[in-house]
């Protein structure tokens, strides 16, 4: 019997135009089905794929990482440029390395990373436009530091999750929320052991209202206290959102996105 081997790939995108990575019915513009068919072409099989973290539609990614099973084997340089060959422009693999069967691009994920990307400024930029959330009017970052302190830790983040969320616990813990000013760009880091549906951006949106001084910094510890959707801000729109992608034990050896000012 040929050994299978067990392949993992960086993947970056840009999502503005894709039901989001998730395979779907119905619709087939999902970058999970675009790679799934690249892939496949490559391996002359037809492989499935398992990422570290699904996005939503018009949310992008510069580190994605995904897993697949072959029963053929290909050159790490085969993989990248055959797949690529056959994907869209928006979509491109960034590396591979052959994987031990232990390795699970999600299971094994320790920590996700996202950063958000708020254009703050008097008016909108051309080029920021599906990159960013353009918010007109200063946004006062000191509050909205003191905001984002209440966050840090373990918490039920049900306040902070799309009500068609589907995981059996709110429970999360997060480790970093860092917000920085830059030439009219504000990001918001925030990195946790996972994330519920439409966590980010929800609290991207809490925090916004506090930078407007729509509501209190101190309102924050109020609302995730309640556990309540509805006391929380709206959802800040997708186009700002970017995941860098998962940390994994050193043992295991996966590349990460380590300067994202670059990249943009």
């Amino acid at each position: 019997m040929s050994k299978t081997h067990r392949i993992a790939l960086g993947i970056e995108y840009i999502g503005t135009s894709f039901n989001g990575f998730q395979k779907q019915k119905g619709t087939r513009n999902t970058i999970q089905q675009y790679i799934e068919s690249a892939l496949s072409k490559v391996a002359d099989y037809r492989l499935k794929t398992v990422c570290s973290g699904r996005t939503d539609a018009g949310v992008h990614a510069l580190g994605q990482v995904i897993h697949f099973d072959s029963p053929v084997h290909r050159a790490n340089d085969s993989w990248i440029k055959g797949t690529n060959s056959n994907l869209p422009p928006e979509i491109r693999v960034i590396w591979s390395k052959e994987v031990s069967e232990d390795f699970h691009a999600r299971f094994s994920a320790k920590s996700r990373h996202y950063k958000y990307l708020i254009r703050n400024s008097d008016l909108p930029s051309a080029f920021y436009k599906d990159r960013s959330y353009w918010v007109n009017g200063k946004l006062k970052i000191t509050k909205m530091r003191t905001a984002s302190r209440y966050l840090i830790g373990e918490h039920d983040f049900n306040a902070f999750r799309n009500s068609g969320c589907q995981s059996k616990s709110s429970q999360r813990n997060m480790t970093k929320i860092k917000i920085e000013k830059n030439n009219g760009l504000i990001s918001i880091d925030l990195e946790a052991n996972a994330f519920l549906l439409n966590m980010v951006r929800i609290i991207v949106g809490t925090l916004i209202d506090v930078g407007q001084d729509n509501i209190e910094a101190i309102e924050v510890e109020k609302i995730l206290q309640s556990k309540d959707r509805k006391l929380a801000s709206k959802t800040a729109p997708a186009s700002g959102l970017y995941f860098l992608g998962p940390k994994y034990s050193q043992e295991e050896n996966i590349p990460q996105i380590k300067n994202f000012a670059k990249l943009i």
